[in-house]
């Protein structure tokens, strides 16, 4: 069951942009968000999801983990869109069901938020499907260097955030186990009201909650047989190389961004 979660895995390959340096890669990702969130036409919007889908075919990741990925946004989705459809007036009144009238303004704007819901998913998940979870923490370890100064502990930090999403498809795993164990023994998750469904849910917190401790303490224990000591300087086998391509990548995000503030996107 783990393998239907994308968030926190990662898809080994050769491709350009499984070779690019994660550093460079988290700095690019960032800027990316920063642009989609200064993006205001729905043209502009549309064009650059569409380079996110065009950057998975570069990737050589399967369609099927990019469906997998906006899964679980499909909720907040449909959930913005009837907000906006039905609570955001002006232009024409498209159709009208009681007292609730649709208007093409509700209509743009809704396509307009669910299309960068979906933009800022389909970037973040190309990162963390073409790089290793030991990247990303040196990435983010090597970003977060200059809060050091301001007695941050950078490495922790960096190491708390990799852990954490590394752990997410093993919660889910696990949580899905003991859903089928209940199962089997004749529990109910699908008849009856949602506050039943609820109820029914919480025989399952306790055993997650129970391996959840018994997967951090094997973890702890793991790390601190390999000599990881909290505050101690640390050394890496490999150092990350910045490649001319690399360079490239970072100028043409960086152009993308000057471009989307100078036209006024």
């Amino acid at each position: 069951m783990s393998r239907s979660i994308t968030l926190g895995q990662y898809l080994p390959g050769e491709s350009l942009i499984h070779r690019l340096n994660p550093r460079l890669k988290i700095l690019t990702l960032v800027l990316i968000l920063i642009l989609l969130f200064s993006l205001e036409r729905f043209g502009a919007l549309t064009a650059y999801l569409g380079f996110a889908l065009f950057l998975f075919a570069v990737a050589k990741v399967p369609f099927r983990y990019l469906l997998r990925g906006l899964r679980p946004i499909l909720f907040i989705a449909l959930f913005a869109l009837i907000i906006y459809f039905f609570f955001s007036k002006g232009g024409v009144v498209l159709f009208r069901i009681g007292i609730f009238t649709v208007e093409s303004e509700g209509v743009k704007e809704g396509l307009f938020i669910v299309t960068r819901l979906a933009a800022l998913v389909l970037f973040s998940l190309l990162v963390t499907l073409t790089t290793t979870p030991l990247s990303l923490t040196h990435g983010m370890s090597y970003l977060l260097k200059p809060l050091r100064y301001l007695g941050l502990p950078t490495e922790e930090v960096a190491m708390i955030m990799s852990v954490a999403l590394r752990f997410i498809p093993t919660l889910m795993e696990e949580s899905q186990r003991l859903m089928r164990a209940q199962l089997a023994r004749g529990a109910d998750f699908e008849t009856g009201s949602i506050f039943r469904k609820a109820g029914n849910l919480v025989p399952l917190i306790v055993p997650l909650f129970v391996s959840a401790f018994r997967r951090a303490d094997e973890l702890a224990l793991a790390m601190e047989a390999r000599g990881y000591r909290i505050g101690a300087k640390r050394t890496r086998m490999y150092e990350d190389i910045i490649f001319p391509r690399d360079w490239v990548v970072l100028a043409f995000v960086l152009a993308l961004l000057l471009i989307s503030f100078t036209m006024d996107l």
